[in-house]
């Protein structure tokens, strides 16, 4: 199968490239080459250097393709308003045109990557009341060091519980809004175009190549870099923040499992899935894996930033089931190797 890959020279669309290859697909790699994301370093080759924003630019780049794999986006947190038109642009304009693209093309099977911001806060629950939408966190109790949810009914401290595809989507940043978007286009051009597309949700992408100190770090980057410098890891709030860290080979897996499911699948389908490890684990304890063996404990800071959801893991049982995704690196295994693996400068 020839798929276009967009988004191809990035941390996760390089790893995804390699799988596709593997697998045996043909691989069309385009990527705008960001400097934000990529420096001034040169086009990978094979790399077509291609914007996808610009309708103009993708004639000749559908030529017999299959399916495309959307990587392409700017992400990062967006938490300055200013950052708004850059999410909207490269994202939301980007999916849109590759959509009109794709279907003047005739090409109608996309796998998108989502991401899990687009839950906002994950899935809370009540001992008494059961499940509950707590408010966004206010400030005074985050200065106060009253850092969990509560129950808008009794007060009593909420317990975090697994959240499903079917939770509702409620962006707290810029990068979020443009990824919640994203989703909503794609599902239109399903209908539209009796179409066919998956939207998989990753959640903490981390493992080989992933960018050093940029925008596009996560958190087990940062905490690696600081113990490089022979400095303590800075530790938000209590470190008790609880999340799901799944290994980009396992991304890249899914996204191979996605394609393939896509492209036997019916015409107007849109799912969804989680992309996760299915293990969750505390901020704290991510640091002391990437840290382990350094002897460098890190720092818990109980510093916050307005917007940070409290827990959000995820539940992978709907990928399993109707994917057959199920990912083989656990947070364990893969959070204490990364400490040594190559990074992006």
């Amino acid at each position: 199968m020839r798929v276009l890959l967009t988004g191809s020279a990035g941390f996760v669309g390089t790893a995804i490239g390699g799988a596709l290859e593997a697998a045996g697909h043909d691989v069309v790699r385009v990527d705008l080459m960001l400097p934000q994301a990529h420096g001034a370093t040169a086009p990978p080759p094979g790399t077509h250097r291609l914007d996808v924003r610009d309708a103009g630019s993708w004639a000749g780049a559908l030529d017999g393709v299959d399916a495309v794999c959307h990587q392409a986006a700017v992400v990062g947190a967006g938490v300055r308003v200013g950052d708004l038109p850059d999410y909207a642009s490269h994202n939301d304009l980007g999916t849109a045109a590759l959509l009109a693209a794709m279907h003047d093309a005739g090409v109608d099977r996309l796998v998108l990557a989502s991401s899990m911001v687009v839950y906002g806060e994950g899935r809370y629950t009540c001992p008494t009341h059961g499940d509950q939408v707590p408010p966004p966190r206010a400030r005074e109790a985050l200065e106060a060091g009253d850092l969990e949810n509560h129950c808008p009914r009794c007060g009593a401290t909420l317990g975090w519980a697994l959240v499903d595809e079917s939770a509702r989507l409620d962006p707290r940043s810029s990068y979020a809004a443009s990824k919640v978007a994203q989703e909503h286009y794609t599902s239109a051009w399903v209908r539209q175009a009796d179409a066919s597309a998956v939207a998989l949700r990753y959640h903490n992408v981390y493992g080989p190549g992933m960018p050093r100190d940029t925008p596009y770090s996560g958190v087990a980057a940062m905490f690696r870099s600081s113990l490089e410098r022979r400095e303590r890891p800075q530790v938000f709030e209590d470190g008790g923040q609880m999340r799901d860290f799944v290994h980009v080979a396992d991304v890249a897996r899914a996204n191979v499992l996605a394609l393939e499911s896509v492209v036997a699948g019916r015409p107007g389908r849109f799912d969804a899935y989680n992309v996760c490890s299915g293990r969750p684990v505390s901020i704290l304890d991510v640091a002391r894996l990437v840290g382990a063996g350094s002897g460098i404990e890190p720092e818990v800071t109980g510093g916050y930033r307005l917007g940070d959801v409290r827990h959000v893991v995820a539940s992978p049982g709907r990928a399993r089931g109707e994917l057959g995704f199920a990912a083989e690196v656990t947070p364990g295994r893969g959070l204490v190797e990364f400490a040594s693996a190559p990074l992006r400068d």
